[in-house]
This record gives structure tokens, C-alpha cells and sequence, in this order.
């Protein structure tokens, strides 16, 4: 098939995870994405440990399909060489923080004037405007701001350091995104290209969702343990005689009755929806009571022929092994070069079109592994591209 995003041209200057998770999914998606690293200032998730044959597992994943072009961009050489590309391409993509790129010489106003139809999409931690925009932080800063961390965990242990990157990835990397493919409408109808300025903080602002909705409009400010579904109500985890944890969701009528039968305490049915703090506390005591009186097998082969919205809490080994996640082939083998028979399993692309993605070309690769060939395809002869390479402007 051809892919949706086919014929999409990505120049890639970002690091580490939410810029990278982004090009990823564009990547996956058919778009064309180029890397421009720094041949002096090694992105670290090269390094991040565990590794695989001697490379980050966690970069191989992220920097899958993607070319390496690395430039040394304090030079006016490589400015020029990416001016050359950016006639060429659709979309650049910016991780830096604000200004760095216009220092360069490389911003959206001196891109623009090379292609007017230019998408720009940068993302950053608060933004290109504020008093916050050129600090530094990391997922759980940007978590702690927005105020979503102040009503996660438990009132006597505060908020929990989550694991997953959410401003990362649901909110930089996802937003990011959906900015640049709502550009790629807009310039079809318009033929004009766009900025997008996508604030990792703005976006976990924006995740609060249900709790904002009631903070804002009725004054209701959401705390820790404080609603329904943040430990104020039986919506929680119980644990098994074992140590097996279980998630229980049965927030419905029907849900509630199966989960009570199955626990052998149909007449607790009638409190689920009951929302006043003692009846939900003391509801949560007897569904706790219950799980600590077998162990998890148990558990599992009683809720598993039921539709009650609970489900075993599985580790990720667990997790990859399960039939559900198995059926929709979540993972997928890449080859560790282009053509090599040495494959790595990986997450696959978790969107799914009528027609199947294609398959994954190779493994994230080798620090300006493809610089001869990107430049070669500009119109570089090889006594230039070796020039380049004495002027230490490629590596």
C-alpha cells in the first residue's frame, strides 16, 4: 500500500524522547524523516542504557526509519547545506530551546523566506512566550505546573513519580503531531506553510480534562483521593493474598453487581453508587477484605469469563504475553539495518488503517550513517561531500 503520510519530507532536530516519539509516528506512518545531529554533542539517548548488540535499545525504537545527516551547525557551511534541504522538505521539527534555532540562522523567519510552504513544529517544555520559556525541565516539572501531580497518588504518601512520560509523549510528542498533519490540511486548501509552537506544559494543562472542566466551572478543586477516579472511590487497585494486584473499574450499575457477586458480597452492589466519602471508604475496606482472601489465580480465573472491568495488573514481561495485546501485534521484529537478517523486537505503531503500515525498514541508525547519501541526492559531488568532512562540517 502506499502509506498515508508517503511523499512527506521530515527534517529532524530533535533529541532524547518527545521530538524523536513524534518523528517516529510520522515515520511509521510513511513520512520520509532525515536526522540532523550534531557530530560534537552526542544525543544521549545513544547512550541510555539497557543495550543491545552494543546499541540503546531505547534509541532504536525511537529512531527507527529514520536517516542519520550529522552537521556541525555552529558552521555557516552546514547552514547553507540545510537551507538545501529545507527547499526540499516539508516539515522541520525543533526540540531546542526558543532562539536557538533563529541564532543558528536556521528559525522559522530564515526557512520560511527559503520555503514559503514550510511546516515548523517546535516543541519545547513552556512554550516560545512567557517568563518560563527558556527554563529548563523535564516530564516531571511540567507535570508538577500543570497541575496534575497535586491530585495523583495517596493523601498520606503525595504524588507518585509515574513512569510513563506523560507531558513527553501524550503531550509533546501526541500534540505535536496532530499540530503538523492539522498544518499539512491547512496548507492543501491554502498553500501556505504554518508555526507550531507546542508547549509540553501547556499540553499536560490540558490533560487535567474532567478535572479542569469542574475546577473551572464550578470552582471544584480537584484533590488527591479526592473524586472518583483518583482513589476517592472504590475505582482502585485491591490486592491479592499473593501480592497480585488487581484494577477494578466497575464504576456501572451492571459492572458492580457482577464484581459483588463474584466476590461473594452481592449486597455491597447497592454502595457503588453511593458517592458520600465514608460509604465509598467503607465499600473499598470490603472489596479489600475480599481480594486478601485468595490469590491471584484465583482471582484471574473468576473475573476472566465476567464483563466487570476488572483485570489483573500484569508487568510489561506479562503484559507482551498477553492474548489481547498479542492479537493486535503490538510488537513487531525490525531489521538492525536495512537488508540485515539481525532483527530487534520493538513496539509496533499502534494505529491501524484499513490497509497494514508498512513494514519497518531498520533499527535507529548509526550517528550520519546516510550524510554521503543525503548529500549525494542534493547534487553534492564527492570531492565536496569530502570537503565537508576535512572542514569537520560532517561527521
Amino acid at each position: 500500500m502506499s502509506a498515508p503520510l508517503a511523499g512527506l519530507k521530515v527534517l529532524d532536530f530533535s533529541t532524547l524522547l518527545p521530538g524523536p516519539f513524534a518523528s517516529m509516528l510520522l515515520a511509521d506512518m510513511g513520512a520520509e524523516v532525515l536526522r540532523i545531529e550534531s557530530p560534537t554533542r552526542m544525543d544521549l539517548l545513544r547512550v541510555l542504557p539497557p543495550h543491545d548488540r552494543g546499541t540503546s535499545a531505547s534509541h532504536a525504537y525511537l529512531n527507527r526509519n529514520k536517516r542519520s545527516l550529522a552537521l556541525d551547525l555552529k558552521k555557516p557551511a552546514a547552514i547553507e547545506v540545510v537551507k538545501q534541504l529545507v527547499a526540499e522538505y516539508d516539515i522541520v521539527l525543533d526540540q531546542f530551546r526558543p532562539g536557538v534555532m533563529d541564532k543558528l540562522g536556521i528559525g522559522y523567519a530564515a526557512l520560511k523566506a527559503v520555503n514559503p510552504q514550510l511546516i515548523y513544529c517546535a516543541i519545547t517544555g513552556y512554550g516560545q512566550t512567557g517568563p518560563y520559556k527558556d527554563r529548563a525541565g523535564h516530564d516531571i516539572n511540567y507535570l508538577a505546573l500543570s497541575g496534575s501531580s497535586a491530585y495523583t497518588g495517596r493523601k498520606d504518601s503525595g504524588p507518585l513519580p509515574l513512569g510513563l512520560q506523560v507531558a513527553d509523549v501524550a503531550g509533546g510528542s501526541l500534540h505535536g503531531v496532530i499540530g503538523i498533519l492539522a498544518a499539512v490540511v491547512k496548507r492543501q486548501a491554502s498553500g501556505q506553510g504554518d508555526f507550531i509552537d507546542i508547549s509540553m506544559t501547556d499540553c499536560a494543562f490540558s490533560l487535567n480534562a474532567m478535572s479542569a472542566a469542574g475546577y473551572l466551572a464550578a470552582g471544584q478543586e480537584p484533590e488527591r483521593e479526592g473524586h472518583a477516579l483518583n482513589g476517592g472511590s472504590f475505582y482502585d487497585y485491591y490486592q491479592a493474598r499473593d501480592g497480585q494486584w488487581f484494577a477494578v473499574g466497575s464504576l456501572e450499575p451492571q459492572f458492580m453487581q457482577q464484581l459483588c457477586a463474584a466476590l461473594g458480597k452481592p449486597e455491597l452492589a447497592k454502595q457503588g453508587l453511593d458517592q458520600r466519602p465514608e460509604v465509598q471508604q467503607a465499600l473499598k475496606a470490603a472489596i479489600a477484605e475480599a481480594f486478601a482472601e485468595h490469590d491471584g489465580s484465583h482471582w484471574q480465573q473468576v473475573f476472566a469469563p465476567l464483563d466487570a472491568c476488572v483485570e489483573p495488573v500484569l508487568s510489561f514481561a506479562e503484559a507482551c504475553k498477553h492474548p489481547q495485546l498479542k492479537a493486535r501485534e503490538l510488537t513487531q521484529s525490525v531489521p538492525l539495518k536495512a537488508g540485515s537478517s539481525e532483527v530487534q523486537t520493538q513496539l509496533a505503531c499502534p494505529i491501524r488503517f484499513a490497509e497494514p503500515l508498512p513494514a519497518a525498514r531498520f533499527a535507529g541508525a548509526a550517528l550520519g550513517a546516510h550524510g554521503a547519501e543525503v548529500l549525494a541526492e542534493l547534487g553534492l559531488t564527492e570531492v565536496q561531500i569530502a570537503q565537508l568532512r576535512a572542514d569537520k562540517v560532517l561527521a
